[in-house]
């Protein structure tokens, strides 16, 4: 007798799957991109890419929807299957989303120390939270829970880089170009992001590539992650390298992880955790809104990069992303208590902000 195994039935709910992501998808604009106000006299613009505008408020809402729409077509994930990441926030709040939009259940692994507003709103979107006090756990813990339930680990970290077509079908990097066409310069000197997954990165360095534009891409790098590093030493490889994970949530890990492609970045830039926090402060400030903390790690970079431009007399534009609102960090990088706790000293950034601020130089 022919063993025959069937799985066409299964299509049926991934075709509806996929189409409610689609549908979702074609209901939602495309997010601003902001100019952030410079003197005029400079003749260097800075724009901010708004990803806060998302549904689920951040930049991850992207990410979420390409590593859904990547499993599904890759028949990972089927009617029932309970979805598991690794995540310490953001992420798990978008893949929450999506997961209760297809009845699925969903389990966020993150560390104890992620804030009570993002455990929040993962629960809000109907997810569950699984706690880890060490975060370089949280992958191994991801994958035990996904083989105990029978369930799909998204390993956000590995997908990254290719669940996104870096080509174009509406990716960030030509999202950002077709509203920069009608700019004094259309095509920036630098985008400058952070690197968590480093899916991001990857998807804006190949698209820069491959529509064969001049720009340089520029990855930011807060302190305890080890991107920097091993970028500056040729060393790329996923492998572990530290036991101390990053305090600015969203970007920095504490081991490269497999979808940081080193090879398509052009700069990278450590950024001292005060500064981050103090650009995150000075920008709500000037906005008039509140945004994140990574978010301030951008702009110190970017800051750092239109400075320069302006010391060598060149004009152009710089892009940067506006990745999360700040409303989820009330309880901590925009706390005195909780800054002072960790150490950190805002006086000196502070200051390097207020003298860029008015003269376009930098002096970090």
């Amino acid at each position: 007798m022919t063993a025959v195994v069937d799985r066409h039935s299964s299509r049926g709910w991934v075709q509806r799957a996929v189409r409610l992501i689609e549908a979702d998808t074609q209901r939602s604009a495309d997010t601003h991109l902001l100019r952030y106000p410079l003197p005029q006299e400079w003749n260097v613009q800075l724009y901010l890419k708004d990803e806060s505008t998302h549904i689920t408020g951040s930049l991850k809402h992207r990410l979420a929807r390409s590593l859904f729409l990547y499993a599904l077509c890759n028949g990972w994930i089927t009617e029932g299957t309970t979805v598991i990441e690794a995540s310490s926030g953001s992420t798990a709040v978008s893949e929450a989303y999506f997961a209760k939009l297809l009845g699925l259940e969903f389990v966020a692994v993150v560390p104890a120390s992620t804030s009570p507003a993002k455990i929040a709103l993962i629960e809000a979107h109907g997810g569950r939270c699984h706690f880890v006090t060490d975060p370089s756990s949280i992958y191994a813990e991801s994958q035990r829970l996904a083989d105990e339930t029978g369930g799909h680990y998204m390993d956000q970290f590995t997908h990254a880089e290719r669940a996104t077509d870096w080509r174009g079908n509406n990716n960030i990097a030509e999202s950002i170009f077709t509203q920069l066409e009608r700019e004094d310069h259309p095509v920036p000197e630098w985008i400058v992001v952070g690197a968590g997954t480093g899916g991001t990165g990857a998807t804006i360095g190949r698209f820069l590539r491959y529509r064969m534009f001049d720009t340089g891409l520029c990855v930011v790098d807060p302190e305890h992650s080890v991107f920097f590093d091993a970028w500056c030493s040729g060393n790329c490889a996923p492998a572990p390298a530290s036991e101390r994970g990053s305090r600015i949530e969203g970007i920095g890990r504490p081991r490269v992880e497999p979808s940081f492609i080193g090879q398509v970045v052009d700069r990278m830039i450590k950024v001292p955790d005060a500064g981050s926090i103090a650009a995150m402060r000075h920008a709500s400030t000037v906005l008039g809104r509140k945004v994140g903390g990574s978010t301030g790690t951008n702009l110190w970079g970017a800051f750092g990069l239109v400075a320069e431009m302006l010391a060598q007399g060149r004009s152009g534009s710089v892009v940067t992303l506006l990745c999360d609102g700040g409303e989820r960090y009330t309880d901590t990088y925009f706390d005195d208590a909780w800054v002072a706790s960790e150490g950190i000293d805002l006086t000196g950034p502070t200051a390097v902000l207020a003298e860029f601020a008015r003269t376009g130089r930098w002096t970090a």
